[in-house]
């Protein structure tokens, strides 16, 4: 009997056939994954997920009828049960909505450009609850989204319930997160090892009542704990 775990499900959705093809067969050839649907807009990957309950959506964010943002807004957002994580997939160049498709509830997000071993990484990634931000996109999303990173109006009082809940040092992890470090750019900075940030990160999103290390870059942004001005 294999001990193996469960394939990770996999729906795609994306306009393109093509584009849907391509992911389908890449996706299928890995063995711990399985492709569950696919969707050609919005509308069909929710029925879809709720159909098929995966484990991850691929989801491209311009589709007719319904698009990415909304619909993993859906699907994963507050208000969702049992979400999926959704790993969106864009292009920095001609998507203008990267911000808005973070807070609907998007655990991650990969270039339209990757190459296959980084989509089939992202996945695995994200399934495993961790959210795929990774440094380069990270700064490229604060610099390209300054005007929509600018504080709430409840910014002050928020900040102040999040200082009061982080030791300074778990403070200082979220800042550096939401500045873009990685876990070992985050360790070097601070003369620790990179399992031991791993545990800060872990108590941070547990403390904040936070999914993902992408809802603790938001969140560091719309208190002002850090600024896009740098």
């Amino acid at each position: 009997m294999s001990d193996a775990p469960p394939p990770i499900r996999v729906l795609v959705c994306d306009d393109q056939a093509l584009v849907r093809t391509g992911y389908v067969t890449i996706f299928s050839a890995q063995p711990d994954m399985e492709v569950v649907g696919e969707a050609e807009n919005g509308h069909e990957a929710v029925q879809a997920a709720e159909r098929l309950r995966p484990d991850v959506v691929v989801m491209d964010i311009r589709m007719p009828l319904l698009g990415g943002i909304q619909a993993t807004r859906q699907l994963a957002g507050p208000d969702a049960e049992a979400p999926p994580k959704v790993l969106v997939v864009t292009t920095f160049n001609v998507d203008a909505y990267v911000y808005d498709a973070l807070r609907a509830g998007a655990s991650g997000f990969l270039l339209k450009d990757a190459p296959p071993a980084e989509l089939v990484n992202g996945i695995r990634t994200v399934a495993r609850g961790e959210a795929l931000l990774a440094p380069a996109v990270t700064r490229h999303l604060i610099g390209h989204f300054a005007e929509h990173l600018r504080p709430a109006d409840t910014a002050r009082p928020a900040r102040e319930n999040v200082v009061r809940a982080l030791t300074p040092r778990e403070l200082e992890v979220l800042q550096q997160i939401a500045e873009g470090l990685s876990n070992a750019e985050i360790a070097a900075e601070l003369f620790i090892t990179p399992e031991t940030v791993k545990t800060y990160v872990s108590r941070i999103l547990a403390k904040l009542g936070l999914r993902d290390r992408v809802q603790a870059v938001v969140l560091a942004y719309r208190i002002g704990l850090v600024s896009s001005t740098g």
